[in-house]
């Protein structure tokens, strides 16, 4: 069956996910994508600090590939590192440093004041930080604590567009659930929306473009009178240049038949002294 194809697929990716998670836990591992072509088989690595990742003279990266073409019968797997930019506004990156640092031994609230402001600080719309568990250590009981800021939506088809993700950190105390939902910046939602304002930016855009229009249009029409205006230019100075040239060669002609006529007299004049010698 084809269906069974699929489910084995999508196991094998979770399974290298996991491992990939527990091997780049501190490069800051944000996910993975698998693409399959003819030839090789493409892993893209979505991480906050690559260098970890490739290593001195990219031996990290070799050790990685090996070890997937043999645990996970891949071949000819070929890794590429997508470098997150702003880590902050990841909300997969954010997690896994938040589990990291209370596996650490890090205090969860210190933790999770942090990462809120630093991410409002990256250009968030809105925060909203879930921390469950045994948040008092041993003995202590299970409660949940919530911190947000800013905007956000969890219901409707715009909940969508919120950037979410959750994991879990199992500390000596017991299990702490993390679950993030970060709003970033750029996204519009419709009751956010001015409708006046919206209408006027719109007609100042297309003002804009009639303006820009009517520009391309006159230039369009300005350039064969500019080009008649050279051409014109060309032929009066082609003209003058020929005259001057005409001029040129008739001061030539004159000179050099001015030379032959006293050429011609001085032959005549030693001609008639010679006779009168005699």
């Amino acid at each position: 069956m084809i269906e069974k194809t699929f489910i084995s697929q999508s196991l094998r990716n979770m399974q290298i996910e996991d491992y990939l998670k527990k091997q780049l836990n501190r490069a800051g591992f944000s996910g993975m994508d698998l693409y399959k072509t003819p030839l090789v088989t493409r892993i893209v690595l979505k991480v906050t600090k690559p260098g970890l990742v490739i290593g001195k003279g990219g031996k990290n990266i070799k050790i990685l590939t090996d070890e997937i073409s043999e645990k996970f019968g891949i071949k000819n797997p070929q890794i590429e590192i997508l470098e997150i930019e702003n880590a902050e506004l990841d909300a997969k990156a954010s997690v896994e440093n938040i589990v990291n640092m209370l596996e650490r031994g890090y205090s969860w609230r210190g933790v999770a004041f942090r990462t809120v402001d630093n991410i409002m600080k990256a250009g968030a719309q809105g925060v909203e930080l879930i921390v469950s568990g045994s948040l008092g250590g041993k003995g202590g009981r299970a409660r949940k604590q919530r911190i947000a800021k800013g905007y956000m939506k969890k219901a409707g088809g715009q909940s969508e567009l919120v950037d979410y993700a959750q994991n879990n950190a199992y500390l000596k105390g017991g299990a702490v659930g993390v679950k993030l939902k970060i709003l970033k910046p750029g996204i519009f939602f419709p009751d956010k929306i001015n409708i006046k304002e919206y209408l006027e930016k719109e007609k100042k855009e297309e003002d804009e473009k009639a303006e820009e229009s009517e520009e391309k249009t006159n230039e369009k029409e300005k350039k064969p009178e500019e080009q008649k205006e050279k051409v014109k230019k060309e032929t009066l100075s082609e003209k003058k240049e020929k005259e001057k040239d005409t001029k040129k060669k008739t001061v030539k002609k004159t000179k050099k038949a001015e030379e032959k006529k006293s050429a011609k007299k001085e032959t005549k004049e030693k001609s008639d002294e010679k006779k009168v010698k005699k």
